[in-house]
């Protein structure tokens, strides 16, 4: 059982670590991340998972559906909690809470999920790591970036009535837009048409699954390393908040997941896929936002560093447990 846990995340540690090191040694910037990051979601990512639909079948895509609602209900679940705990306990800001909702919530599944449950369960991994991407690019990015931009709005009104602007009109939101933004991203169509193919019988050629899993083979190594620049940009803050929002992602989504399943009867694979996907650290997009936007940059970094190196014990903890 240690064997196989190191096999499912040394590699992804280490490939974090290099990323930290490169950074350090001035060998990549902060300002090359985006460019990292857009070449893995528009293009790396959404091809693995669209081939790797394929690779799992017919058969294993209909006996997920189990896996599907139970990933739906603990990430969506957890965001909303979150979401309203920040905002009508604490009376924190629209926008902070929503990231804050969002650390607490996505999981990792474009970066640290592709090795980890890759090693784990094989083909039948990309299920669960495209559902997650799925449900994070549809539904908690849009409600994530539709505050932060109400937040947004309401700072550059308050400073326009500050400068005697107060008749300037105001900033308004385009909340069906940023929707259908969301949508049309690669990484939520491209694998959600292979599902439909494959549902219908589709086969993929062979020379066509080889075109475009060179490409995909390496979205997992660029987004780990991509998040190993990310962390050596930013100094650690342990704080409450940030300590909150690890451990409601790293333990206790995971846990409540455990338990719920085990209780109506579910056993492996669909319980370990489950409860593994739910285990991973922290999504990387909340530092991408939280500098977008200027909100909370230390505490995003410091929860997808804390996040991420302390999944090690809690996913070797989580793999134990279903294994």
């Amino acid at each position: 059982m240690l064997g196989q846990i190191l096999s499912a995340l040394l590699p992804a540690i280490i490939t974090i670590m290099l990323g930290y090191f490169a950074a350090w040694h001035h060998d990549f910037s902060q300002d090359e991340v985006p460019t990292l990051n857009r070449m893995v979601m528009t293009y790396a990512l959404p091809l693995a998972l669209f081939v790797g639909v394929f690779g799992a079948g017919r058969a294993d895509l209909l006996s997920s559906v189990p896996l599907l609602i139970f990933l739906l209900a603990a990430i969506v679940g957890t965001y909303i909690f979150v979401l309203l705990v920040a905002v009508f306990l604490f009376r924190h800001p629209p926008g902070l809470s929503a990231l804050r909702a969002l650390m607490a919530s996505g999981p990792s599944t474009a970066f640290v999920g592709v090795p980890v449950l890759g090693y784990l369960y094989g083909a039948t991994a990309n299920i669960p790591i495209a559902v997650g991407s799925i449900i994070v690019v549809i539904f908690l990015l849009p409600a994530t970036l539709v505050l932060l931009e109400l937040d947004a709005a309401r700072g550059q009104q308050a400073l326009a009535g500050a400068d005697g602007a107060s008749t300037a009109p105001p900033h308004r939101v385009d909340i069906p837009g940023t929707i259908m933004k969301s949508l049309k991203q690669p990484i939520v169509w491209l694998p959600s048409a292979g599902v439909v193919m494959v549902l219908l019988g589709v086969d993929l050629p062979q020379v066509v699954d080889q075109s475009l899993s060179l490409l995909g083979h390496s979205s997992s190594g660029v987004a780990l390393f991509a998040s190993g620049i990310i962390l050596a940009g930013y100094k650690v803050k342990f704080s409450v908040p940030v300590l909150s929002l690890v451990f409601i992602k790293n333990v206790l989504q995971p846990a409540v997941v455990c338990l719920g399943m085990l209780a109506l009867g579910f056993q492996n694979p669909i319980l370990g896929q489950t409860v593994v996907t739910t285990a991973l650290p922290a999504v990387a997009l909340v530092v991408m936002l939280a500098v977008q936007f200027r909100t909370a940059i230390p505490e995003a970094a410091s929860a997808l560093l804390i996040s991420t190196f302390g999944s090690l014990l809690t996913i070797s903890l989580f793999i134990w447990l279903v294994g």
